[in-house]
């Protein structure tokens, strides 16, 4: 079961403490657990219930203490009766004489009495719950925090407890700062003790709504949005008194979806599945992709959703030209948005076009009437080099082979027509406008981020057109202004370059008054048969409530993978919560049912040879519509063939687990675990003259990597699918036949059931 470590709250708040002491080394000195310990008074502990008389100087308390009752009342962990042993932990050292040896042995300070005023420097005079600047290193922005506490500790020290606030830059959004508005903080809930000079400014911070104006605000700084270490997470701040009426999760109102980078749709899928296990009713309205084979595959599946096969960055510009047409023919109302000028509206007389000298259809004619525009779309359809609006039409007299684009420019005396297209599209909602979608979900392209890429732009990561896409993908949820957004990716979105993509991601979110929150989750902790670990990123306007991430069902451990800096987001149980988590499904739970077939098979269909032989078997099986029996054909259960090459390697390897390149002929394994060519015999060859062992695998990770030539075994989860199945640096070799696994074998391993058609995933 994989265990969530202690978030990082801790060492972030001692950090800003153990500085401090450095920085004023004469007050005193930073104790293990990171609170700063003053000096002992050289005149003794004043009684109880005195004024502090003992602090003489330009910092100290003043007024009257807090009643010893209510103290007690509002501070209770201050004033805990103690043992021998207890008050002899609070100095650092046990009756036995041991140091304190863990969090759970520390002890908060203990307070002689409690202030609601001090003041510091003989000028500035703070109250309980100001806001201040505290001192940090030489040349760095103070610290920001709210005091929520000042206290005389018992043996006469006067301390303030800080509860802090992040700037941007303090956060996960890290080196993107600048997306914030630089006034803008973020209050967090860690809080330490501290010396009470280590205040040196009071600030006037103001708490505003989230989504609200800021610009005339006038402060040094303000908040909307609550900083939580766990999951870098951003939520807005609860307003008191205010009661929200929740929303029945059964309404009968379908929420709207927007996939972007869909593929075949599977997350969007997922998505309305588990929309439905809850009660609620999502649906895919759009998705977009660049991949033709990709749509096709998605328009055949799921004939209610409208597919668009184009570039994420044109689809985004087509939607403010829609906009723009959607206001020039009254559809919508909206002042500031540029009209169509050029578009007449036709009386009842025919309109006639005059066809262009490239233009594909092949009529009589120069002139022919349009009788329905068929479709819209921003591009370079007719391979002009020059991107624009164009209209898909169907001439009055010819038929679909004749249906053409044609750019808008070209087609300003079609008004009429246009009209009953865009007020159609309008009506059905053929493309969204702001406001319409409720929830935008993506996985941006992984290729300029991954770890498989050995040409990464790690100088300036964004330059790179598919890490580009990560700004579209941001600007389509600034224009669209989705209820929630949430965007997934590979692990190294927060490894490359330190996480700045990530960083970007998030900076991009709370910029637009986004909730958001990251987390990392392994698909085989849900009932997946692989390991699969991603990123996600979950988005929510400030009217919505930021949606949790839900823990594990099944006992996999998240072995690796997750990023030390990023561990608190790691979506699992803290440590030491038991709970009992359903078995994890392997290999043979996965796939045991399917036949056997060769490296060479090429058959898109066949029959089972078996009956289902586990539960997930079951389920992934269809079942025919009007028997509900399951179905007799299994699709796509085919390999990509290996090259003569690679299956004379695959078919040395041993059927065992964890056989790989290593076992072949002519290799040794160092100490070290790296591999190298046995001295002692020539290099193996193959019957093409080709080297058994090549080296592209000795090389692969340095030669520390045991995954070229690996065959997986029937009692693991296996590591994630990728796009090629290429043996050559991943295991992916069937455990007991000599071949890659097949298409369908992965399907099983997505958890995608059996279908009836046979376009490859």
């Amino acid at each position: 079961m994989a265990k969530k470590r202690q978030a990082a709250a801790d060492g972030s708040a001692s950090r800003k403490s153990k500085r401090l002491a450095e920085l004023h080394p004469e007050n005193g000195h930073a104790s293990e657990n990171g609170h700063v310990l003053l000096p002992e008074p050289a005149n003794g502990v004043p009684a109880t219930g005195e004024k502090s008389e003992m602090r003489s100087g330009e910092d100290r308390f003043i007024g009257e203490p807090v009643p010893a009752e209510e103290a007690r009342v509002k501070w209770p962990h201050r004033y805990q009766e103690q043992d021998e042993e207890q008050k002899g932990k609070i100095n650092g050292v046990s009756k036995k004489g041991g140091c304190k040896s863990s969090e759970e042995d520390e002890v908060p300070i203990q307070a002689r009495c409690h202030y609601t005023q001090c003041v510091v420097d003989e000028e500035v005079h703070y109250g309980l719950f100001d806001d201040a600047h505290v001192m940090a290193d030489d040349g760095a922005d103070p610290y920001i925090c709210r005091i929520v506490e000042m206290f005389e500790a018992v043996d006469g020290k006067p301390y303030v407890t800080c509860q802090w606030y992040y700037r941007a830059e303090d956060t996960d959004i890290n080196e993107h700062w600048q997306l914030i508005d630089k006034r803008r903080v973020f209050l967090s809930e860690v809080k330490d003790d501290n010396p009470l000079n280590c205040l040196i400014k009071k600030l006037k911070i103001v708490k505003v709504s989230l989504g609200a104006e800021k610009k005339a605000i006038t402060c040094d700084y303000y908040y909307d949005m609550k900083y939580l270490l766990p999951y870098s997470s951003f939520i807005k701040v609860p307003e008191e008194d205010v009661v929200k009426e929740e929303v029945p999760s059964n309404s009968k109102s379908p929420l709207l979806l927007l996939d972007m980078y869909a593929g075949c749709g599977a997350m969007s899928t997922g998505l309305c599945i588990g929309s439905k296990l809850s009660g609620s009713n999502l649906v895919t309205k759009w998705a977009v992709d660049l991949n033709e084979s990709a749509c096709e595959s998605l328009r055949w599946n799921h004939p209610e959703t409208e597919v668009r096969n184009e570039a994420a960055a044109n689809f985004l510009t087509l939607l403010k030209e829609w906009r723009r047409l959607c206001a020039t023919f009254s559809v919508i109302n909206e002042s500031g948005v540029k009209k169509y000028s050029d578009l007449v509206l036709e009386g009842e007389e025919e309109v006639v076009i005059d066809a262009e000298e490239d233009s594909t259809n092949s009529k009589d004619s120069e002139n022919f009437e349009v009788d329905e525009i068929l479709d819209i779309c921003y591009g370079d359809p007719k391979k002009t080099e020059k991107n624009s609006l164009y209209l898909k039409i169907r001439w009055k007299g010819y038929g679909p082979d004749e249906d053409s684009w044609e750019p808008i420019d070209g087609l300003s005396n079609c008004g009429n027509s246009i009209k009953d297209f865009v007020v159609n599209g309008y009506n059905s909602k053929r493309l969204p406008l702001p406001g319409d979608v409720d929830i935008v979900c993506g996985g941006p392209p992984c290729q300029g981020i991954s770890g498989f890429n050995r040409f990464r732009n790690t100088a300036s990561p964004l330059d790179d057109p598919k890490n580009n896409q990560l700004i579209v993908f941001m600007d389509i949820v600034d224009y669209l202004k989705p209820r929630f957004v949430l965007m997934e990716n590979v692990v190294d979105i927060l490894k490359f370059k330190d996480g700045y993509l990530g960083g970007y991601a998030l900076g991009r979110l709370i910029g637009m008054d986004y909730q958001a929150r990251t987390g990392i989750l392994a698909a085989g902790c849900y009932g997946l048969p692989q390991f699969r670990m991603r990123v996600f990123l979950w988005g929510a306007r400030y009217t919505e409530i930021l949606p949790q991430y839900p823990l594990p069902t099944h006992d996999v451990v998240t072995r690796g993978g997750a990023p030390v800096k990023y561990e608190k987001n790691l979506v699992a149980y803290d440590e030491g919560h038991k709970v009992e988590l359903k078995k994890k499904l392997l290999l043979k739970d996965a796939i045991s049912d399917l036949p056997p077939v060769t490296n060479s098979c090429k058959k898109d269909e066949m029959c089972y040879s078996m009956d289902p032989q586990t539960d997930f078997q079951t389920s992934i099986r269809t079942k025919k519509e009007e028997s509900g029996m399951l179905q007799d054909l299994l699709y796509d259960h085919r390999a990509l063939p290996l090259n003569t090459d690679d299956y004379e390697r695959v078919k040395k390897i041993p059927k065992r687990k964890g056989a790989n390149f290593r076992d072949l002929s002519g290799v040794l394994v160092g100490n070290d675990k790296r591999v190298y060519f046995d001295p002692k015999i020539d290099r193996v060859l193959l019957p093409s003259g080709n080297p058994l062992v090549p080296t592209y695998a000795m090389r692969f990770e340095d030669g520390t990597s045991p995954k070229p030539f690996g065959r997986l075994w029937w009692d693991e989860t296996v590591p994630t699918v990728v796009t090629r199945a290429q043996p050559h640096n991943q295991r992916i070799l069937h455990p007991e036949q000599d071949r890659v696994l097949t298409i369908r074998e992965n399907a099983r391993l997505q958890e995608s059931p059996t279908t009836t058609n046979s376009l490859d995933p």
